[in-house]
């Protein structure tokens, strides 16, 4: 900024000729101007009226670049603000982006992570795997690119078909991770969506090259064994993509409907089929226990005749012991009862008892 020029001074304007005593400001007009910029605006106006009296004429008439230029300038001035701020913005503006360089020389790497470094000069550094941690790059010529290698589960369906050319609906789950130390050949190959572009392929593939193995009923009947079968296929085709498969099981295993129908139809028959059988074995088994029961009736009453004619006493015997129940069965009733002894089988001292004889 100039020197100040007040009232009763010659005036002196930038870049302009030397005004006469005439430039002065008149008393009339207040240049005093009050503020933090006073002095740039009292020289503004003592120069404007420097370049009416002096020049006899505008300035901006005889040469208009110039005049430009100077009001550029004293533009500059006034925004300048006092001495010693722009000191502070250029430190202050230093320190920002000091602050900022910081920030982008810096990055995390979060646990169950890796990062791997782009160079945008030599391109992807193929030796570089990062832990966990704070790692510093050099900003815009180095990037990091985060990859998650923690398991992370997806579930895929498929419709194959079977031995027996049945269309069966089989979904699988499989929980898979990138093999870290081969990541920058990963990103080169498949990027970070790699488990979108590779998984739904080869799970596809296996699944109809297994499936096609076994009948349909036999995936029911052996579903453990065609899960092994599968995880063991799926973890070799995904070591070619440098993917690990932690685990791989058959979440779904459904028939069309019409197989459905057919099964449950075949189901129905055998069991009334096993019922039938079941009931011809019931009836045999009856038919041999009435045979049994009457040829030992038979025989009970050949040898009860036997006993008869060999030994008459045993009728006296049958009777004793059908006289004991009925007497039994008369002291335990509450009823008083009376009757004839020889109506009852209850004579035992009847003569006709002791000339009992198969004969009379």
């Amino acid at each position: 900024m100039s020197e100040e020029y007040g009232l009763g001074k010659l005036t002196k304007c930038a870049g302009l000729r030397p005004c006469r005593a005439a430039c002065e400001p008149a008393p009339s007009k207040n240049y005093n101007t009050q503020g933090a910029y006073g002095q740039d605006r009292k020289y503004l106006a003592t120069t404007l009226d420097c370049e009416v009296t002096c020049g006899g004429g505008s300035m901006a008439s005889k040469d208009p670049g110039g005049f430009l230029q100077q009001l550029r300038q004293i533009a500059g001035r006034m925004s300048s603000g006092p001495r010693g701020s722009g000191v502070g913005v250029k430190l202050l503006i230093g320190a920002g982006a000091l602050a900022y360089g910081v920030k982008e020389s810096m990055y995390t790497v979060e646990g169950g992570q890796r990062a791997i470094i782009f160079n945008r000069i030599g391109g992807m550094e193929m030796n570089t795997v990062l832990s966990e941690g704070l790692h510093f790059r050099m900003p815009w010529f180095q990037y990091p690119i985060i990859y998650d290698i923690r398991a992370r589960p997806r579930k895929i369906s498929s419709l194959t078909g079977s031995k027996d050319l049945q269309m069966v609906n089989i979904g699988l789950r499989v929980l898979s991770r990138p093999v870290a130390s081969n990541l920058p050949f990963l990103y080169q190959h498949l990027g970070t969506d790699y488990d979108e572009r590779v998984l739904p392929s080869i799970v596809n593939e296996v699944l109809k090259s297994v499936v096609a193995k076994f009948n349909a009923s036999q995936l029911i009947t052996q579903r453990a064994q065609v899960s092994l079968l599968i995880r063991r296929e799926l973890i070799e085709r995904a070591k070619d993509f440098n993917i690990i498969l932690d685990d791989v099981a058959i979440t779904e295993l459904s028939f069309s409907r019409e197989y459905t129908a057919a099964v449950e139809a075949k189901q129905v028959a055998q069991q009334e089929a096993q019922r039938a059988q079941f009931y011809v074995e019931k009836a045999k088994q009856d038919q041999k226990q009435k045979i049994i029961q009457a040829e030992g009736e038979a025989q009970a009453a050949k040898m009860l005749g036997e006993a008869v004619s060999k030994n008459p006493g045993y009728l006296k015997l049958r009777r004793i012991r059908a006289a004991q129940n009925i007497a039994k069965t008369v002291a335990s009733s509450q009823n008083k009862v009376y009757l004839n002894a020889d109506s009852l089988v209850m004579n035992l001292q009847d003569d006709s008892f002791n000339k009992l004889s198969l004969g009379k």
